[in-house]
């Protein structure tokens, strides 16, 4: 028997060596059956008869299929020849239909590769350029024959180079910018393939689609080394891709091949910085700025100093009392009534109208206190019982994207139609610490492998990913047991998918989640060489191929997903570099949920899917036998963190509060003795004061939601502290004032009370009404956010100011009572026997601030050196302002403990891509014609500027464009899915469905007929009535290795028809590069919107289309990104609305003193303008949390300069300089205690807070807000003010010297109502001095009880 064998294989030897290559032989011929050697393969492996004859004449029908097979052998119907049976041609086009499914998109890429397999196969000179090297006997049909196992193939370099160059860069839509290559090149991908690695992956029959091996030899033209005799290497004319095809196909498009591209010019060079003189040009600008205000300043100083100088001369040596070096002069003499303007005159009558007013309304209000009290309450109550109403925002999108926007507009379109974004929960495992290796593999060669690409922890990934898979939970909203079947994204069988059918995205689908295939191995043998194949080569096939149906090794498996679909290796591993994803550092395990609505009841499913998968992954991580570091997250974290972090820190806020409550109990009271310290204690006030401001946040609050406005967190976070800020503000203002007041002879506590509301109370309206109108106006904002907060606060402060105005000033009354009566306060039953001082209390702050502060700013070099500095900071601030950070950086709203953190972290070190961005389309576009068709599609016969051609261009600047990855297109697909060189549409032509659609895996004998017929040109178009029959069948169709071109899973959403059958919206979709900060999401943003109206513009050219017809971009980020390009100049609107009314409520609460409003508004500015400036250097980025702080910040400013502006304005002390020492050391101190110290220790507070977000945009940004507020109002308003502030209002100084004369009169009449003017005076007797000449402060009292008697 063993030498029958050793015969047979000797005369085969014997029989191939005699085989002689000469023109006109084939060297097979026929079809001898089944390869023996072969199994499990994807096509029947038909090999042909070892027959060394003379070419064939072919005629008639056998003429007529090689014709249409390879058209390159017709040489007429009685002059053609071919070494190929009916059969063969048959076999060789059932083979040519896999590969013309995705190469025919490029018919001259299509028409190179038959021609090549049609030579090996048919051509007449088959012996020149074949030689057999593997024969077996093959018994078919009881007939044994001599089959061809394995040959040669000759090919010259140019043609072999050619060919491969005309298809190299054939794109596979459907696969997101995937290279036909990549499926034909076997392990080595697209990248790395070669003309030689091409061949070989063609002619290697272990990759299930060759059916016997071929041996492609590559011939440099002219070199015959190693040739066997009679050998001519083919080198006929291979096409470029550029190039029509004889049977008239057009040149492929520019998405397929480079060389037909047009010429198009790069994108223009992005902006520089903004430069003047070769620097930066804002630091010049600045630089400018600065010295052009010094100058003026110094010319200012240089004039003032002359003009006064040339007045002395004039006047002689002689200096009058009320003449200073600003020669502000005002003379002692007697003012004339004639020498009153009318704005002065309309000024003090507006002083007077409103002291008369307050004073009335403080004297009813403090003589029925519990009246008062209760009424308050009541209103109080009643406003506060919508708060059951209340709705909490909590979804950002509500928070920060207005409904109109057109981001927002977008976004419900797009999930009308196409349904919201999948829901994404995601698990990145590394393996820190654990060695790489070099594999040594049989057909890959050395390979290296890093540490976490080890079996053992593919293993355990596989675990964990089937634990999460095995989650079931009782829903009570299905009222049955869920699992992730019933919420999964399930692309292959949405209807009614199975567990195998969800999309799960890991390396263990490379082995269809087996642990059978994970463990698998097999001796293989090639070229010689026998070694054991397992897991890794595997591996390494199926990251270079991942659409493979079956790998080259002898373990026959296949690379995709038991889902269905391919997985990406970029969606598979990640931190790796060149594509060696061998190397790669991190698993990444992608479970894919559908979403709903919140309304839908499956969105409650998901939620609850999601909280057992953190609960799976938190316990995986927690038990110390797992072998990974890793991060995950769900797509309800981002909203289970906020929320966590915000209840987390609500006793933060609390404690902050109670800080600020446990200094106003303090600060408010007198202590004139230990012994009277329970008496003049001011703890109850303190208390009644926190309680008017939470009255007036909750009446607020009662009132938006009675009406339907939802709250948010900001606003519980922020109102709070901003109403406590200006309501403790006013107590202060009040108290003190009342405490360094003296009762008036025959005065009534109550009228005494009424009489100091009315000399503060114009004040404190100053400052809310500015506060009220500027947030207000802030509502008109776009951001909800913003709009809703600007709202609740100006009611807020309304409510503060009311309550202060009714029942502050009753509890104030009652307390007043008690301290008159001596009892201690909490203790009222108990009095003290010691009396209480009759001199005034004007404790520290007002004495210090007179003796030592305010002579020490006002000093004539302190203030140059003050304006000066200020002036250096405002023009620094302006130069920082320029280079703020737009943006919020996701990370920023987690608490610093959170797991979101450290998968952010690892998204942006591993991941290789970034996120999905859709192309859609609007009504109004006609897909159904040529012309539709070509301004979409990108393949052969398409416009040079389509829809998809653009994205293509785009993806060439990726740095520019944000865009790394060219769109997929079902226009694409639909039209190679209907091609008739492939098999992916057919009808039946037997049994019952004749007529209808047929499936690609149907047997050819019930589905003969093709949907369309071949063109002339190979550029296939469906006519209006064949597209809409056809669409359909292509939508439902699943993909599969016999046509890869169905637009089930890939396209079955992206397409929505009308009742009539009208594409209503569409979309392409393409991938981001990897964006890791909020500018790079914001500029992706903008880039892509530029990028789809140019697509639009281009389409609207097309002749049907609706003019109002659009292309818009579409993800998941863009609606919370797009208010940062409008979000400077919506800061700029807003803030500027909120200066506006500082600067008109002033001058009209002033009697028009425009002199005033200016400066007011002028230190206000500045103070915003300082704090941008200060968040550049303290990393506070510009954004919408920002900006409220920013509106708050010119509200709390107002507090701090509007007091001081007043009170300087109603003095009437004879220079600036002593009027601004006046209102400096009375208006100041309360500004200080009341605004400055009641801020600070609550801010200070948060700087323990959790979140982040309320570290830097609350403790941070309201400490800057409240310093630099300090600053301005305490040190460079009254410096400001004694260079530059109005004159004394003479109206004001003609009724003080009335006054006085009046008071003089009285005085020789009677001694004793002198004695009670002569303690009035501006050390602390209130009878001496006419109240405007102490200014409107809360030490503006006297000014009122002057009014009042006017």
């Amino acid at each position: 028997m063993m030498r029958l064998a050793a015969l047979v294989i000797f005369i085969n030897i014997v029989s191939l060596s005699e085989a002689q290559h000469e023109p006109g032989y084939c060297v097979f011929y026929d079809e001898c059956g089944r390869n023996p050697l072969l199994n499990n393969t994807l096509i029947d492996p038909i090999v042909p008869c070892l027959n060394y004859t003379r070419a064939k004449l072919v005629t008639g029908d056998h003429y007529k299929i090689l014709k249409q097979v390879c058209p390159m052998f017709d040489q007429g119907e009685s002059s053609t020849y071919a070494c190929c049976t009916i059969k063969q041609l048959g076999s060789l086009e059932k083979s040519l239909t896999l590969s013309k499914a995705v190469l025919v998109r490029c018919p001259s890429c299509a028409y190179n590769f038959a021609h090549l397999h049609c030579i090996n196969t048919c051509s007449p000179n088959q012996s020149q350029t074949v030689k057999v090297t593997r024969v077996m006997n093959v018994t078919e049909q009881n007939r044994t024959r001599e089959a061809v196992l394995g040959y040669q193939a000759f090919i010259g370099k140019t043609f072999a180079d050619t060919s491969f160059q005309s298809c190299k860069n054939v794109r596979i839509p459907a696969t997101i910018g995937g290279y036909a290559i990549a499926t034909m090149c076997g392990r080595y991908g697209s990248k790395l393939c070669t003309p030689q690695r091409w061949y070989d992956f063609q002619g290697d029959s272990s990759n299930g689609l060759a059916p016997l091996d071929i041996d492609f030899k590559i011939i440099q033209e002219g070199d015959t080394t190693g040739l066997p005799e009679g050998v001519i290497p083919y080198n006929g004319v291979a096409l470029m891709c550029n190039e029509t095809t004889p049977t008239g196909g057009d040149v492929c498009s520019c998405q397929d091949c480079q060389e037909s591209c047009p010429s198009v010019l790069p994108p223009s060079p992005v902006a520089g910085p903004f430069t003047l003189l070769g620097t930066n040009g804002y630091l010049v600008i600045s630089i400018i700025l600065l010295i052009l205000l010094i100058l003026s300043f110094v010319l200012y100083l240089s004039v003032s100093w002359w003009v006064a100088s040339q007045k002395n001369k004039k006047k002689g040596i002689h200096r009058g009392k009320g003449k200073d070096k600003d020669s502000d002069k005002v003379t002692e003499k007697i003012i004339h009534p004639s020498e009153v303007t009318c704005a002065e005159t309309n000024s003090l009558a507006a002083q007077a109208y409103l002291s008369s007013q307050f004073r009335i309304w403080g004297t009813i209000m403090a003589s029925y206190p519990l009246t008062v009290l209760l009424l308050s309450l009541i209103v109080v109550a009643v406003l506060s019982v919508g708060l059951k109403d209340i709705k909490l925002t909590t979804d950002p999108v509500e928070l920060w994207s207005a409904p109109n926007s057109r981001a927002r507009q977008e976004k419900e379109f797009h999930d009308t139609y196409f349904d919201p974004f999948y829901r994404t929960n995601q698990v990145i495992l590394t393996a820190p610490g654990r060695k790489s290796h070099i594999y040594d593999s049989l057909l890959f060669g050395p390979q290296n492998f890093s540490g976490i690409m080890s079996k053992e922890l593919i293993i355990e990934l596989l675990e964990l990913q089937t634990r999460i898979q095995n989650i079931q939970f009782w829903s009570d909203d299905l009222n049955r047991t869920a699992s992730l079947k019933d919420v999964c994204f399930a692309p292959l069988n949405p209807n009614n998918p199975s567990l195998t059918d969800c999309a799960v995205n890991s390396l263990p689908q490379y082995f269809q989640n087996s642990l059978d295939h994970i463990n698998a191995k097999v001796n293989m043998t090639e070229l010689g060489v026998t070694k054991e194949v397992d897991w890794r080569d595997h591996l390494i096939y199926c990251l270079g191929s991942p659409l493979s149906f079956k790998d080259i090794t002898d373990l026959g498996m296949s690379c995709m997903a038991d889902y269905g679909a391919p997985v990406f290796p970029f969606l598979a591993v990640g931190g790796y570099e060149d594509d060696a994803f061998s190397s790669a550092e991190a698993f990444i395990l992608t479970f894919s949920l559908n979403n709903y609505a919140r309304s839908d009841p499956k969105f409650k499913v998901a939620m609850q899917w999601e909280k057992e998968f953190l609960k799976i992954v938190q316990e995986y991580q927690k038990d110390p036998k797992n072998s990974f570091t890793f991060a995950y997250m769900a797509e309800r974290s981002l909203e289970d963190e906020i929320n966590r972090t915000t209840a987390e820190d609500i006793p933060i806020f609390m404690i902050s509060y109670a800080v600020i409550f446990v200094y106003i109990a303090v600060a408010l009271g007198e202590h004139s003795s230990w012994k009277r310290l329970l008496v003049d204690s001011k703890f109850l006030v303190g208390l009644g004061g926190i309680l008017v401001v939470a009255c007036s946040v909750l009446a607020s609050m009662g009132f938006y939601s009675w009406i339907g406005i939802p709250s948010s967190l900001v606003i519980l976070q922020v109102v709070p502290f901003l109403v406590l800020a200006v309501g403790a503000d006013n107590i202060f203002i009040f108290v003190l004032e009342y405490q360094r007041d003296v009762r008036r002879p025959h005065e009534t506590r109550e009228e005494q009370i009424g009489r100091v509301l009315g000399n503060v109370a114009p004040s404190m309206l100053l400052c809310s009404l500015s506060e009220s109108v500027c947030f207000f106006l802030g509502a008109l904002s776009t951001m909800p956010a913003v709009k809703s907060f600007a709202l609740y606060a100006a009611l807020a402060v309304l409510m503060d100011f009311a309550l202060q105005m009714t029942a502050f000033v009753a509890l104030l009354s009652l307390d007043a009572r008690r301290q008159d009566n001596n009892r201690c306060e909490l203790l009222c039953c108990i009095k003290v026997s010691k009396q209480r001082p009759k001199k005034p209390n004007k404790g520290f702050l007002m004495p210090f601030m007179k003796k030592y502060y305010a002579p020490v700013l006002l000093h004539r070099y302190t203030r140059i050196i003050v304006i000066v500095v200020f002036i250096f900071m405002f023009c620094g601030a302006l130069f920082l302002m320029m280079n703020v950070k737009v943006g919020l950086d996701q990370e920023l709203a987690m608490p610093q403990d959170s797991y979101m953190l450290t998968y952010f972290q690892y998204l942006n070190k591993y991941f290789e891509v970034g996120v999905p961005v859709y192309f859609v389309t609007k009504k109004g576009f006609n897909f159904t014609s040529v012309e539709g068709m070509n301004a979409v599609c990108s393949s052969v016969g398409c416009d040079q500027f389509s829809l998809t051609q653009k994205i293509q261009y785009a993806t060439n600047y990726p740095e520019r464009s944000y865009v790394a990855i060219p769109a997929n297109s079902w226009v694409d697909d639909f039209i190679d899915w209907l091609n008739p060189q492939s098999k992916c549409c057919r009808l039946y032509t037997n049994g019952p469905n004749v007529g209808h659609f047929c499936p690609a895996n149907e047997s050819g004998l019930i589905c003969a007929k093709r949907c369309l017929a071949r063109p002339d040109n190979d550029t296939v178009r469906p006519t209006v009535a064949q597209f809409n029959r056809y669409l359909p069948d292509f939508l439902t169709n699943r993909p599969d290795l016999q046509c890869s071109k169905g637009g089930l899973g890939a396209y079955d959403k992206a397409v929505v028809r009308d009742e009539s059958g009208e594409i209503i919206a569409s979309r392409f979709m393409a991938y981001h590069t990897p964006l890791t900060n909020s500018q790079e999401f914001t500029a992706a943003l903008k880039m892509a919107r530029e990028l789809a109206d140019k697509i639009t513009q281009g389409m609207r050219l097309v002749p049907g289309t609706s003019p109002d017809f659009e292309v818009f971009p579409y993800t998941i980020t863009y609606v919370f990104y797009e208010q940062y390009l409008t979000i400077v100049n919506e800061g700029l609107f807003n803030i500027s609305l909120c200066l506006l009314p500082t600067f008109v409520v002033c001058c009209l609460l002033l009697g028009l003193d425009l002199r005033s409003g200016l400066l007011n508004l002028l230190t206000i500015v500045m103070i915003v303008v300082d704090t941008v400036g200060v968040m550049t250097l303290w990393s506070i980025d510009y954004n919408a949390v920002a900006l409220i702080n920013l509106v708050t910040a010119v509200g709390i400013s107002v507090e701090f300069v509007s007091h001081m502006t007043r009170s300087f304005a109603l003095s009437t002390k004879p220079t600036r300089v002593e009027r601004a020492i006046e209102a400096t050391a009375k208006m100041g101190s309360a500004v200080f205690a009341g605004v400055a110290m009641t801020n600070l220790p609550g801010i200070i507070v948060l700087a323990f807070a959790k979140a982040q977000l309320i570290q830097i945009f609350f403790f941070r940004l309201n400490l800057v807000i409240t310093l630099l507020g300090m600053a301005h109002g305490l040190i460079f308003l009254p410096v400001v003010l004694s260079y530059f502030g109005p004159g004394v209002n003479k109206a004001v100084l003609l009724q003080f010297q009335q006054e006085k004369e009046k008071d003089r009169e009285k005085a020789e009449t009677n001694s004793h109502t002198r004695q009670v003017y002569d303690n009035i005076s501006y050390e602390g007797n209130e009878i001496k001095q006419d109240p405007y000449s102490n200014t409107v402060d809360e030490s503006g009292s006297k000014t009122v009880g002057k009014t009042d008697r006017l």
